[in-house]
């Protein structure tokens, strides 16, 4: 069969350019899937995207004219349903295989082959391979129906269609043209009220030629280039535009006189991603506004510039904001004045906005604000933010006080008070993103201690996976006590989480609290501090305690699993950690995995870790309360007697480093009682006749169990 390289382009109006990557990236993948499926693509052809602002495409190599045949054995019914006592075909039998296009004349070819317990008839035939047309047409509207749509358009079509101006069809933007070449040759496909050429148009306002020729699907993007002045792939638009960058930022640097310390556009991938899909041929300009901005916090001056005008600003060494910004046009006059300058004119009431947010927000102090959160709602059922700061406020004098002194409790309660002021103040209300932010520089210019501003910044994070966590201790605790209220009332409400619906971001704040825990080695228990939030709660507002805390415990305990095992821990090492009851606190689970896991690669660890699992059984069944005590006179066997010796000579090392915190020590000194463990069971009945022997080889067993398990229950690590 010929193969040559296929091309797909739809041509549309602008694409939401937040979506672009993804429709491209789907078109591609799910039409060449289609091919493969059908048998006009190998599994090994090369799929190339393309995807800019107005056109979605896919380059598809080794595409088949037409599909190879294909053999197809097809189940038609047990052999005792198909053909009677004489071998002949039932009515059953011709009747299914008239639904497939044969007659009574292929009964004597059908084959017969084991189903089951039973024996069945087989129709072998060989269905002809698709036609490329046939399997493109297919393929393209697969692709068309499975394509991420934020939200579709309907509109009419003028031609092509049975009613023109009336027939209508929807998209995620109305579609203008479709090629489709199968190397030079048009491939006579049909969409959107389209059909198939192979001519689209460039750029809106620099094309070459329009329409644009393609005469080959090898040239596509070529062609695209030289004549319609438009790079169609993604991928490399979004490098031409990282490379333009680089190039302007030094280029201001080496302006200014400090090529040694090049300036460097701002590191922001979605934003690039999202200028990449707005522009069809990129061109960086070099912008700047007014030093008399820089006054302003550079978090709201860099946050206007992204979020509203797509710019770049650029940052010194230090990573402080300059007065310079570079903007990725998307054309390219001989004079580019007038493009710098509308930029330039277009920013400045931007900035000129934030300015005013910041100069109206600091006439007024936090504390002032502290009355208007008692009028803001934060849930039906659980009150006002004033409410909850209240409630914050308890949780994080309570958490203070188990960690530190009076200075760290009057810092905790004081930024708890003061961390969701600026939720009111006019710079957040127009860059919500900058809640936290805002309040610890309003918090300085109160004249506040820079341990209380960092706080109130800080308490959100962590804000997401992998973000760094408050940077001191006040503010640890305050993140601690707001995270740890939003767990407790939402979970008191039954407002949890479902599937991938978590409107409250209860996972994100379970994991915060775990990293906080875990990573500051703070000496607080889960349970301690689950009680102390649901304590700063009026008791018929939400769940009892104990109700709610085993729930919340194991949701906890979920996220740090899976915090755990991202770090690379093995899952059985971190069930035996958090299995035993020694482990008060969180603080110690790092040092206990690195110690088990220096364990489980000892030679002694696998028998040691079933002996233990065994132990635990014996001690389960074991009726009445078993003591943990020897009595030497009691023991008669040479096994028994080797392992009481051995644990009296090795529980002392085991208890010193136990009481060092040398966790590591401490069981790789139990690993030296392999040898008398496996004595032991070998050659002594626990369960004897006489109830005093049978009490004392409990009571050793049930010694060994606490001084093998007190780092980890050793029995998880069991095959």
């Amino acid at each position: 069969m010929t193969s040559k390289n296929l091309l797909v382009e739809l041509f549309v109006e602008e694409l939401p350019p937040k979506a672009l990557k993804k429709l491209g990236e789907a078109f591609s993948s799910v039409l060449a899937d289609s091919l493969r499926a059908q048998g006009l693509a190998n599994a090994d052809a090369v799929v190339t995207h393309f995807a800019s602002p107005r056109r979605l495409a896919v380059h598809v190599t080794a595409v088949a004219a037409q599909a190879a045949d294909k053999a197809v054995s097809q189940k038609l019914m047990p052999v005792a349903v198909g053909l009677d006592a004489a071998g002949n075909a039932t009515p059953a039998l011709l009747k299914k295989l008239q639904a497939l296009g044969a007659d009574v004349t292929v009964v004597a070819g059908l084959k017969r082959a084991p189903d089951g317990k039973a024996e069945a008839l087989f129709f072998e035939s060989t269905v002809k391979g698709a036609m490329l047309a046939e399997g493109l047409q297919k393929a393209l509207l697969d692709a068309i129906a499975k394509l991420p749509i934020p939200k579709l358009m309907t509109y009419q079509l003028e031609s092509g269609c049975e009613l023109p101006g009336w027939s209508s069809v929807s998209f995620v933007r109305p579609a203008h043209s479709l090629i489709a070449l199968h190397g030079a040759n048009v491939v006579p496909v049909q969409a959107l009220g389209l059909h198939a050429g192979n001519s689209t148009q460039g750029h809106r306002f620099e094309a070459a030629v329009s329409p644009v020729v393609i005469t080959d699907a090898d040239g596509y993007a070529a062609i695209l280039a030289m004549d319609g002045a438009v790079i169609a792939s993604f991928a490399d638009r979004r490098a031409e535009i990282v490379r333009q960058l680089a190039a302007a930022a030094a280029k201001v640097g080496s302006a200014n006189g400090s090529s040694h310390q090049a300036l460097k556009p701002i590191d922001d991938d979605a934003l690039l991603d999202e200028v990449t899909a707005l522009v069809e041929r990129p061109n960086v300009l070099i912008c700047e506004f007014e030093t008399q901005f820089l006054d302003v916090p550079q978090e709201c001056l860099i946050l206007t510039m992204k979020a509203n005008q797509k710019y770049f600003p650029l940052l010194d060494a230090n990573n402080k904001l300059t007065n310079k910004f570079l903007v990725v046009s998307n054309i390219s006059p001989e004079d580019t004045s007038f493009v710098i300058g509308g930029n330039e004119r277009v920013v400045r009431p931007r900035l000129a906005d934030a300015k005013f947010f910041f100069d109206q927000d600091r006439k007024k102090t936090l504390m002032s604000r502290v009355e208007g959160l008692g009028k803001v709602v934060y849930h039906n059922k659980l009150g006002t933010q004033g409410e909850r700061v209240e409630r914050v406020r308890a949780i994080a004098k309570a958490i203070a006080a188990q960690l530190g002194d009076a200075t760290l409790v009057a810092q905790a309660d004081q930024a708890a008070q003061l961390a969701k002021t600026d939720l009111v103040t006019d710079m957040v209300g127009e860059f919500p993103e900058l809640q936290g932010i805002m309040g610890g520089y309003y918090a300085l210019n109160d004249g506040l201690p820079e341990a209380v501003a960092h706080a109130i910044e800080d308490h959100y994070k962590p804000r997401f996976a992998g973000d760094s966590l408050p940077r001191n201790t006040v503010g640890v605790v305050v993140a601690l006590a707001d995270k740890l209220e939003t767990l407790v009332g939402m979970f008191g409400i039954g407002n949890l989480p479902t599937g991938d619906k978590d409107p409250f971001a209860l996972r994100r704040h379970a994991l915060g609290v775990i990293r906080m825990l875990v990573d500051k080695s703070l000496k607080v228990g889960v349970r301690e501090v689950i009680s102390m939030a649901h304590a700063a709660f009026n008791p018929p507002s939400i769940e009892s305690l104990d109700t709610l805390s085993p729930k919340l415990e194991l949701f906890l305990q979920e996220r740090l699993i899976g915090l755990l095992e991202s770090e690379g821990y093995p899952f059985n090492n971190i069930v035996a950690v958090l299995s035993v009851p020694t482990l008060a606190n969180l603080s110690e689970v790092q040092t206990r995995l690195a110690a088990v896991r220096a364990f489980a690669a000892l030679p002694e660890a696998p028998a040691l870790a079933a002996a233990n699992k065994r132990i635990g059984n014996i001690l389960k069944k074991a009726e009445g309360e078993v003591t943990a005590q020897i009595n030497d006179a009691l023991l008669v066997e040479p096994a028994e007697k080797a392992l009481a010796d051995a644990l009296k000579l090795i529980a002392p090392q085991a208890d010193a480093a136990w009481a060092c915190g040398n966790y590591t020590a401490n069981l790789q000194a139990l690993a030296a009682l392999k040898a008398p463990v496996d004595a032991f069971f070998d050659g002594v009945m626990v369960n004897a006749e006489d109830s005093a022997l049978k009490a004392n080889r409990l009571g050793l067993l049930a010694t060994l169990h606490a001084a093998m398990n007190r780092v980890a229950d050793l029995s998880k690590l069991a095959a």
